[in-house]
């Protein structure tokens, strides 16, 4: 199919992206990269009456590194991110996850702003960045925000973004040393997961964490499972099962007995993939 008559602004700077967004009361958005908006629309699954191009501005491109953290611009691509072009405060996680993102041509326009952005369910870099407690920035009439990655996501495609705000990056912070796993159940190549799990567990004495996605909500952390990560060194299946099916009671009630086969497997692998390093 193809989307709806649409009109298409690509502004200079941040300001004029940020009125334009505002000025259509809620009847437009933001694309950069393109690779999941464009889909929708094209399926008539969302109407969006005017398209703010925000693919060139350069306080979406930017990237910082003051030693403590890294930022990462919302327009910087998975490819980017892949192919080692930033610095990685994750001691690998994140070209790991970057590279295991569907195909290399949607890797090469789609960014990491747009995937938290649009918060769908499956998605890898929300539970990528709540795994690494990294904080999203936020523009917008009022000024700009910072709240926490597993506080953006609010829910299936649901954000604390207002209409006409805009993510700017993400502050992630760098550690000495970490281990971390991640494991991904797809029904075929490149395609969204039916469950994902990402486990990261650092030296610095802080609290390990395990998040979980593909439920039918959005990507979350797993508190029972951290928990269990933090006072057991070796890892016992028979508990650590039973520590996960306890979370997914808060986290996914709505899982059938696949979804729970698939997310006891991707969190079990994920830390026994971290305990291995």
């Amino acid at each position: 199919m193809k989307p709806a008559a649409f009109e298409y602004s690509r502004p200079d700077t941040l300001s004029d992206a940020i009125r334009l967004l505002a000025e259509a009361d809620g009847s437009a958005a933001p694309i950069c990269g393109g690779q999941s908006l464009l889909v929708l629309m094209g399926l008539r699954l969302t109407m969006i009456e005017r398209l703010v191009d925000i693919s060139r501005l350069p306080e979406l491109g930017e990237i910082r590194d003051d030693g403590r953290d890294v930022f990462i611009g919302a327009s910087t691509t998975h490819a980017a991110i892949e192919d080692g072009l930033i610095p990685d405060p994750s001691a690998g996680l994140m070209p790991r996850i970057a590279g295991k993102i569907a195909y290399r041509a949607i890797r090469n326009l789609g960014t990491i702003g747009g995937s938290v952005a649009l918060a769908d369910p499956a998605a890898d870099w929300p539970a990528c960045l709540i795994a690494l407690d990294a904080e999203v920035s936020i523009a917008g009439p009022d000024g700009q925000r910072q709240a926490s990655v597993a506080d953006f996501v609010t829910g299936a495609y649901e954000t604390i973004l207002a209409p006409a705000e805009i993510v700017l990056g993400f502050h992630i912070p760098r550690c000495a040393s970490m281990r971390w796993g991640t494991s991904k159940v797809s029904r075929k190549s490149g395609a969204f997961a039916d469950s994902m799990a990402v486990f990261v567990e650092a030296d610095d004495g802080a609290a390990p964490r395990a998040v979980l996605a593909g439920t039918s909500s959005h990507a979350c952390l797993l508190p029972g499972v951290g928990r269990y990560a933090s006072e057991h060194r070796t890892l016992d299946k028979v508990e650590l099962r039973a520590v996960i099916l306890q979370d997914l009671t808060d986290v996914a009630p709505d899982a059938d007995d696949y979804q729970r086969r698939c997310h006891v497997a991707t969190v079990s692998r994920a830390m026994a993939e971290a305990r291995q390093s």
